[in-house]
């Protein structure tokens, strides 16, 4: 029922003429995103994979919004910026959203679903949803390849969500002074490519947990890839013999895991990092003498073959012996790998691991990965996969449609500020539905490129189990 008081805006005059708004416009939308989600949606099936490992129990003869259709609004809703379940109280009756879910847009009768059922169909989820789900999503990076890759990089990290409620399994986490979970993500590092993520609570995981969660995934990327070579990757606290015994286990499988000093490692370091104080100093003092700024660092880079008590053989470990004016600074490594040099490894190889944070970065404060406010766990952990989700969307997006041009390597906060946002008014007529967009659009090459090509491009056949 419409407002029996309109909202109205108001402006200072400009040239003498009054200025005020209203929300009349009808059949407008400010978000033209959805439709180019839907068009990146057909082409990799990702709502599709999604609704068929999720075990629908509701009753067929009252089910008004599938499950496929629940899910898709709420992973295009976030990916277009609106991260609150309640947005879609507002939202179910846009006509872009409407049309992404292949709805005619004007038709009150086909408006979308409402904060509430969303809210059901989260709260619905079971552990084997979940479960089944998260394998989804490694199907799906499976599916991202045309070919079986020759080599990929595994990135594990887990990152503090933090929690201001009652949270079910919510724990407080001394190294991060606050009460949160401690949700897993992995990556793929070469490509950015998601994988998938489990949501934890916020205790620090254990060796065994962490590699009965890799295991899975393994399994899954094994069925498909037998023969392509797998780099785990992670930092100190991934260095544990299960996840080592993990590696040795898989013939094409290496690691590479940030390593905790102590004092067997303190003593091998100790000679390596006076030598490098010494050539500090001695750098410094050239430097004052040409009147040039003083070295930041001096580092050089040393291995030998070391095992804890815990593992299962010595494995190669990698120090980076640096010396800053203010204090040392050793870093270690332990690796399965044994060709790259020390710096090699160590620069190259495990440095490049920091981009993890990036993609996570990304999944948070763009697409609102950590939005866990719900009591219930399980609710908690669909809507993580709802943002991970929003993420594959982009990821493919950037990648495959925006590839070559301005926004190939940008931010999803810039695509959806720049391509995204953009008014449109919606026209339905008899036989034809007509989209009509700012005359002066700043990006007008740019969406008839991205429409052109997801027009033309064929969607694949039906998924297969």
């Amino acid at each position: 029922m419409a407002e029996s008081t309109p909202v109205q805006l108001r402006f200072p005059p400009i040239d003498g003429l009054t200025v005020r708004g209203d929300f009349d416009g009808g059949a407008l939308s400010s978000d033209f995103g959805p439709l180019i989600l839907r068009g990146v949606d057909r082409q990799i099936g990702l709502t599709e994979r999604l609704a068929a490992a999720f075990d629908d129990q509701r009753h067929p003869s009252y089910i008004t919004h599938p499950a496929r259709d629940l899910i898709a609004q709420r992973v295009y809703q976030i990916a277009c910026a609106y991260e609150d379940g309640n947005d879609a109280n507002a939202l179910r009756s846009d006509p872009m959203f409407k049309l992404a879910l292949e709805r005619q847009p004007l038709d009150r009768e086909n408006d979308l679903a409402s904060a509430p059922t969303i809210s059901r169909l989260e709260n619905a989820a079971t552990t084997k949803d979940i479960y089944r789900m998260a394998q989804g999503y490694v199907d799906q990076f499976i599916a991202s390849y045309a070919t079986p890759p020759s080599i990929i990089v595994i990135d594990m990290d887990h990152s503090e969500d933090a929690t201001h409620g009652q949270q079910e399994f919510s724990f407080y986490n001394h190294h991060y002074g606050s009460h949160c979970y401690l949700p897993l993500f992995l990556f793929e590092g070469l490509s950015g490519n998601f994988i998938t993520a489990a949501l934890r609570p916020g205790k620090r995981p254990t060796g065994a947990e962490n590699a009965m969660i890799i295991r899975r995934v393994l399994k899954r990327l094994r069925a498909a890839w037998p023969q392509t070579h797998i780099v785990l990757r992670g930092d100190g606290h991934f260095s544990n013999p299960e996840l080592m015994q993990l590696a040795l286990d898989d013939p094409h499988a290496d690691f590479i895991f940030g390593l905790s000093n102590n004092k067997a490692l303190a003593r091998f370091a100790q000679p390596y990092l006076e030598a490098n104080r010494r050539t500090h100093a001695i750098r410094c003092q050239n430097a004052e003498r040409l009147g040039q700024p003083e070295p930041v660092h001096t580092r050089t880079y040393h291995e030998l073959d070391y095992a804890a008590g815990s593992w299962p053989q010595p494995f190669r470990v990698v120090l980076k012996a640096e010396v800053m004016g203010f204090d040392d600074n050793p870093r270690f490594v332990v690796t399965s790998l044994r060709l790259p040099t020390p710096e090699n490894l160590y620069r190259d190889l495990y440095c490049a691991r920091g981009q993890d944070e990036n993609f996570i970065k990304k999944m948070k404060n763009d697409l609102a990965s950590d939005r866990t406010s719900d009591h219930s766990f399980l609710a908690n952990h669909m809507r993580l996969f709802f943002s991970c989700g929003a993420y594959v969307l982009h990821q493919a997006l950037r990648t495959e449609v925006l590839v070559h041009t301005e926004l190939a390597q940008a931010q999803p906060a810039t695509v959806i500020i720049k391509l995204f946002k953009i008014a449109v008014r919606v026209v339905q007529y008899k036989d034809r539905i007509r989209l009509q967009l700012p005359t002066h659009c700043p990006v007008k090459d740019l969406l008839q490129r991205v429409t052109e090509l997801l027009f033309l491009a064929r969607p694949p056949g039906p998924l297969i189990a």
